[in-house]
């Protein structure tokens, strides 16, 4: 059989439990307060925010060395094969807008 508690035994385990039961109501109160609430859907929107903004990065990050990898050499040299077609049609059409402008006045 267990022991017998004295009240004194008793009086403190009811203390012992009531202190316990402020914190966890502490607790309770902090995690349901409108600011904790906002504070942390705030912290879950800047989260998905920086991770959207880091895909991103990566994403346009690859389309640029993607880019790059048409007109440069692993090595770095230019590819002229590739360069000098783009450049004649860039002229051209900068040639066409300036040509379309100077009609139009």
């Amino acid at each position: 059989m267990s022991e017998a508690r004295t009240p004194a035994q008793i009086e403190a385990d009811i203390a012992r439990r009531r202190q316990a039961l402020a914190v966890t109501l502490d607790e309770i109160g902090i995690r349901v307060h409108p600011k904790t609430i906002i504070g942390d859907a705030k912290a879950k929107v800047a989260g998905a925010v920086d991770r959207t903004a880091g895909q991103a990065y990566v994403a346009a990050n690859r389309a640029v060395s993607d880019l790059r990898a048409q007109f440069v050499t692993e090595d770095g040299a230019p590819r002229m094969e590739r360069i000098v077609p783009v450049a004649l049609v860039a002229v051209a059409v900068v040639g066409l807008l300036t040509v379309s402008r100077r009609d139009k006045r």
